[in-house]
């Protein structure tokens, strides 16, 4: 009999993953302070119930980062130091430096909770991994938080991980670090990370075809557990104008969480399962991003989680009104 999921999504959230002395400086991307937006639009649209927070675990330390990262590029940011502590392409303060400590520790936790207890779903509020690169950071991306909680995974437990990474960017964290991280190739094995690509159907249909080769892939036992980066660039009105409408975006969410729980049915229990929420940009509107990213966890709630949550998101359309 299959094991039914929990009614709640658990979250993996600290206030310590915002920077307290960076709230007011003038970055264009506003993902450092989006877990405790994300939390307060919860709350907001009457949502924050269906979430259980998870406050009780520790930031990482330096050695953490050096499972992905050179010590030069791991010092060199923390110090502060010119041109290392900017490649991310934010102002650096002492305050973003302790908060990538949590935001790269909540994702790892996240993914570990979800392995070990495959009835939760689990979210890691964050952004801000899938650029960087073993030598800097890159894109509004720090450090390769994916690239180190799988390592960490593969070597304390085994535990394959794969990515479907529905930002508008591709992911190139992963690819770029397998020449530096020994044992990649083994926590994220070739083809395990998934980024569709094309426009509006055809970004569908490749999402479709991708997870498909996917399943097969798990049905085989090759991958142990999932996580699903949903960004919200990805929609036509972001200011990096993504490839999908607001229907086609959330027709991407439903494909994906209908794909597990179709593999939850064939494989007779749970497929472990992690959200995070990568990239989001609208100067002009915010809650249009968070909004995006409420939509697809209710979504989850939906699907997964036996819900029948009613939400429609509002996105503001850039030339009239909101759709």
């Amino acid at each position: 009999m299959l094991t039914q999921r929990e009614g709640r999504i658990r979250i993996f959230y600290r206030p310590q993953m915002v920077p307290a002395d960076n709230r007011d400086v003038e970055n264009y991307s506003k993902s450092p302070l989006k877990p405790v937006r994300m939390m307060a639009f919860l709350e907001k649209e009457g949502l924050l119930g269906d979430f259980l927070v998870d406050a009780d675990w520790p930031l990482f330390a330096r050695e953490d980062f050096l499972l992905a990262h050179t010590a030069n590029y791991v010092d060199g940011f923390f110090a502060g130091k010119q041109p290392r502590c900017d490649s991310n392409w934010f102002h650096w303060t002492p305050g973003l430096a302790e908060s990538v400590r949590w935001t790269n520790a909540s994702l790892y936790r996240a993914i570990r909770h979800a392995l070990l207890h495959p009835q939760e779903v689990t979210l890691a509020p964050v952004s801000g991994f899938h650029h960087a690169t073993p030598h800097g950071g890159n894109g509004f991306c720090t450090f390769s938080g994916q690239v180190i909680a799988a390592v960490w995974l593969w070597r304390e437990v085994h535990c394959r991980t794969a990515f479907i990474d529905c930002d508008q960017h591709f992911g190139n964290s992963i690819e770029d670090s397998r020449f530096f991280v020994k044992d990649l190739a083994q926590a994220i094995p070739q083809g395990a990370n998934l980024n569709p690509e094309g426009s509006h159907q055809a970004y569908l249909r490749d999402l479709r075809a991708q997870l498909k080769s996917l399943g097969k892939r798990i049905l085989q036992e090759e991958i142990d557990v999932v996580v699903f980066c949903h960004g919200a660039d990805s929609h036509e009105w972001d200011d990096m104008h993504g490839q999908c409408t607001t229907k086609e975006w959330l027709e991407a969410s439903r494909i994906v969480y209908e794909w597990v729980h179709d593999l939850d049915g064939r494989r007779g229990q749970p497929l472990p399962l992690a959200l995070a929420l990568f990239g989001g940009y609208r100067t002009d509107d915010f809650d249009s991003v968070l909004a995006l990213h409420a939509a697809d966890l209710v979504a989850c709630l939906n699907i997964l989680c036996g819900h029948h949550i009613p939400y429609a998101p509002r996105v503001k359309n850039r030339s009239t009104s909101s759709t």
